[in-house]
């Protein structure tokens, strides 16, 4: 689908009024003014990444009852389960309190739930086992906060339960012995958008302070903390969370630490993606080298090696595991492309993907571990919500989904309640959600959910668009200038990589495909005298179209600096292009 081009109108009067109360760079006050900030101080505010800037974890709605229990646990030596997800965020964020409670002398383990086996969140045989091992006391992380009938469960088994989470809430709350969570009803917290990894890591700030008696820790603790920053870093990135107030702070400060002083697992991660390579490192370090490779190991069912990989001490034993996560992030990439092809066929041959409000696609065998994936690549590429069902080879009966909404303003799970009494479960959010449903039922319910999908899209635009932030013709791209556009790092949802326009653009030789089975795209493109590398990431399919243009075309990209052996050039990141619309020669 043609993604509409949005370009934030110029205001002068604004840009240069901000210039002269902060004598900002002119590129820079004029995309701080195209996102919505227009004064000296909103402006210093969201510059300023100081540490100082994070809330006291007191402050963070449940988190002096859920210290007051860990801490009698610590001291006591009670047997403590931390219970996390299997994605990046939860994998971090369970690290972090593992590692934080052997720290103050705690008796803790750790347990993540097999993505294939035992799916997300909470499980009843999992907690029975946990109680069975003599486990007192289970602090869930990056999930929990729905699970209303594994709380009733902890309590009858005489287990203590401490959730933690971010997601949204259902009417009911779990009865647990205390929530953590920036969003729990009848509190204020000011930003309400920390991961699960953030919200671990206030829980363990605010254990050491209450270890020491005191706001300022001990030394071993401060380290801890520092580290663990990288840890955060890589949840809020991965988990997709708007890179605002707090995750700013969190993830600069994070990436710093991996630079500075990164622990030991995540040393051999980095050096099995070649970032100990890398003269810089930003939030796509993490984006597209750290976080794939955590969640490969949750996708294909292995995620309890990643939390070993970042809470080990053995440097030996973080080498194998790394080189063991980077094998499984081969094995995932794999299957993902494999799934990927088999469902663009399906989209090519079984439905119309121009004019149907949403797809449904389902295939037997697809891994459950690469659909959601999938499911967003597809949902990007047509501009509107995608599920991918797979279904089992085995002959079971009922199929697992995984949905997007490809950058619509569809609410997902609105609209699966809308088909509810076709599934036998779903959960998730507004873009992302995840379902159960009987074979039987898969046609019907693509029916129902086209319907619910059409029915909010004739009532929201939900047409997909591309928000420019300004208009720069490539000669303006010099290394400096995007220098100071990297006053705005770190960049991620919330605050996306600034986006320009360029028209009259020319391709200075054929475009070409690269990478594993051709998914990339490399172009040098043409404006007057000035040629500039370009890169499409995942957009190879764009290469015999662009090749056959014999005229100028528009561009929007991302500027971007290519450091290569300790040369820096600037290039571009197409984001989208369209051909130039030339004028109808005036008639007299």
């Amino acid at each position: 689908m043609q993604r509409q081009w949005r370009i934030m109108p110029h205001d002068r009067a604004r840009v240069e009024q901000l210039i002269s109360a902060t004598r900002l760079p002119p590129v820079v006050a004029q995309l701080l003014v195209s996102r919505g900030v227009y004064n000296g101080d909103d402006a210093q505010r969201f510059l300023c990444t100081k540490l100082t800037g994070l809330r006291d974890p007191q402050q963070l709605p449940g988190i002096p009852a859920a210290t007051a229990i860990l801490i009698e646990a610590i001291q006591a030596k009670t047997p403590i389960v931390i219970y996390g997800d299997y994605d990046a965020d939860g994998m971090t964020g369970t690290s972090i309190l593992v590692n934080g409670i052997r720290l103050l002398g705690g008796d803790v383990s750790y347990y993540v739930p097999n993505r294939l086996e035992d799916g997300y969140g909470l499980n009843e045989n999992a907690i029975c086992k946990l109680a069975e091992r003599g486990k007192k006391l289970i602090v869930s992380v990056d999930c929990g906060i729905t699970s209303v009938r594994h709380a009733e469960l902890c309590r009858e088994l005489g287990v203590k339960l401490i959730v933690t989470d971010h997601h949204q809430m259902s009417d009911q709350l779990p009865d647990a012995d205390a929530i953590v969570h920036p969003r729990l009803p009848g509190t204020s917290y000011p930003f309400g958008e920390l991961c699960g990894a953030g919200v671990a890591f206030k829980l363990a700030w605010s254990l050491c302070q209450e270890k020491c008696g005191a706001k300022k820790v001990t030394d071993p603790m401060r380290r801890f903390l520092m580290q663990s920053l990288s840890l955060a870093a890589i949840g809020t990135v991965a988990d997709v969370v708007p890179l605002l107030d707090e995750n700013r702070i969190l993830v600069e400060h994070g990436i710093r630490m991996l630079r500075a002083e990164p622990m030991i697992g995540l040393v051999e991660l980095m050096r099995r993606s070649k970032l100990d390579q890398a003269v810089s490192l930003n939030t796509e370090s993490i984006s597209f080298n750290i976080a794939p490779r955590l969640n490969a190991a949750g996708r294909l069912g292995q995620a309890q090696l990643a939390v070993e990989l970042l809470t080990t001490n053995d440097s030996e034993r973080a080498a194998a595991l790394a080189e063991y996560i980077d094998q499984l992030n081969g094995n995932r990439d794999s299957l993902q492309r494999s799934v990927y092809l088999a469902a663009q066929k399906q989209v090519k041959t079984d439905f119309d993907a121009e004019s149907d409000p949403a797809l449904v696609l389902a295939g037997v065998g697809w891994h459950q571990g690469v659909i959601g994936i999938v499911a967003g690549r597809l949902a990007d590429k047509y501009g509107k919500p995608v599920f991918i069902l797979s279904m089992d080879q085995a002959g079971k009966t009922s199929a697992v989904g995984s949905g997007r909404v490809g950058g619509t303003a569809i609410n997902l799970h609105e609209a699966l309640g809308q088909c509810s009494d076709r599934l036998i479960r779903f959960g998730g959010h507004q873009a992302a959600a995840g379902l159960t449903i009987d074979e039987r039922q898969i046609d019907a319910f693509r029916g129902d959910f086209c319907e619910a999908v059409a029915q909010q899209a004739a009532e929201i635009n939900v047409e997909p668009e591309i928000a420019i932030d300004a208009e720069a013709a490539l000669g303006q791209l010099t290394v400096e200038t995007i220098k100071q556009m990297e006053m705005l790092a770190p960049f991620g949802a919330g605050n996306p990589r600034p986006i320009l326009y360029c028209g009259n653009v020319r391709l200075d030789e054929p475009a070409r495909k690269m990478g594993g089975g051709d998914r990339h795209l490399s172009v040098k493109f043409r404006q007057g005298s000035k040629v500039i590398r370009g890169v499409a990431f995942g957009a190879g399919e764009w290469c015999d179209e662009l090749n056959s243009v014999s005229g100028p075309i528009e561009i929007a990209y991302r500027p971007v600096i290519n450091d290569f052996r300790g040369f820096q050039k600037a290039e571009v990141h197409l984001v989208d292009w369209r051909p130039a619309v030339i004028p109808e020669p005036a008639t007299s």
